[in-house]
């Protein structure tokens, strides 16, 4: 979380600002594209699979279960965009008072680790059922997934709240100089550094980590089973590239910026306001906004996934898409028939 905090006790000028952001600059027009992009689109795919993917965990599917807890971060996430929208809108000014800025925050982070879990929770769970088919299937039970997905849960949750209970909402807010911002305040301090240090270690390499060795294993194990088709064989590949892909567009992007920050602000010179950190903070601004707005779109490639990954949900979507026409159908039919029965009757 770009939790930053007020000047240090090395500050030169209180009221001087580490980071000016230029209202006139299109930064804030093009975040709120993003966002709105990602609100609509995310909500449309996210509605349209959760009926699928509601019907898999009935029928006590592993997976299922894992995208379902994956669409119910997504939609919590989607329900706070608006505040974000209107943040950019409003040109980096957050009108909303500080408990929305730290309600909007911890969804926005939340959801990020959510996710990033319950895509490794997906990909080892993948990886088992295909290495080891037999040997897995007494311990891939609904109990199983129901765990880890609590587990995510619990353990994403409580270190959030922990970081918002330690943290100075004040000063992350940033009303002071009148900037009224929402986490974007500028300079960090050494805790935040390295709370983001472990954040890009624990939070993105070792989930990258896992996901690699995972497709990986899945990848060796599918090239080498003479009963699999080229075709079946060409969409676990698909598969895995396309996961491993998702993931890092999304996350990827944020969490390199992220580091190169951390350790900027440890081997810089953190005068305030007109040290080497201040520039390179104000330099690496509207790139560090725009990858933080690029992972808000894995709500919108999370559905996405839901069908490549399982066939359950890709039948579901079938029936609901058949049913729907002939639902259709059998209305425009009955309106025919009336139509027909009321052109008659005008004729007689």
């Amino acid at each position: 979380m770009n939790l930053n905090s007020t000047p240090t006790a090395t500050s030169t000028t209180p009221n001087a600002t580490c980071v000016n952001i230029d209202i006139n600059s299109p930064i804030s027009d093009l975040l709120m594209s993003v966002y709105i992009l990602a609100f609509v689109f995310g909500l449309i795919f996210n509605v349209l699979t959760i009926g699928p993917i509601w019907q898999q965990m009935r029928r006590q599917n592993v997976l299922g279960i894992f995208l379902l807890n994956l669409s119910i971060s997504d939609l919590l996430f989607l329900f706070t965009m608006p505040l974000w929208m209107n943040y950019y809108r409003q040109n980096h000014h957050w009108q909303l008072g500080v408990p929305a800025c730290s309600v909007a925050g911890f969804f926005y982070y939340s959801n990020m680790y959510i996710s990033i879990y319950l895509l490794c929770c997906i990909s080892v769970d993948r990886c088992l059922m295909v290495t080891y088919p037999l040997r897995s299937k007494a311990h891939r039970t609904s109990r199983y997934a129901w765990t880890q997905c609590i587990a995510v849960y619990v353990v994403v949750v409580a270190l959030h709240i922990m970081v918002l209970v330690n943290d100075n909402l004040k000063d992350a807010h940033d009303d002071k100089t009148g900037n009224d911002r929402c986490y974007e305040t500028y300079p960090m301090e050494s805790p935040v550094a390295m709370f983001n240090l472990l954040r890009v270690v624990v939070g993105f390499l070792l989930p990258l980590l896992v996901l690699a060795v995972s497709y990986w294993r899945v990848l060796a194990t599918v090239g080498q089973s003479p009963g699999l088709s080229t075709q079946a064989k060409r969409k676990v590949r698909l598969l895995s590239f396309g996961v491993i892909g998702i993931f890092s567009i999304c996350f990827a992007p944020y969490h390199i910026l992220l580091l190169t920050r951390s350790l900027v602000f440890y081997r810089s010179e953190n005068t305030f306001p007109h040290g080497s950190y201040c520039k390179f903070e104000q330099n690496m601004h509207f790139s560090f906004s725009c990858t933080l707005a690029l992972s808000s779109l894995n709500c919108v490639v999370d559905p996405v996934l839901y069908v490549l990954v399982s066939n359950g949900v890709q039948e579901e979507l079938k029936l609901c898409w058949a049913r729907h026409r002939r639902t259709q159908t059998d209305t425009d039919c009955a309106l025919t028939a009336y139509n027909r029965g009321k052109s008659n009757t005008n004729l007689i």
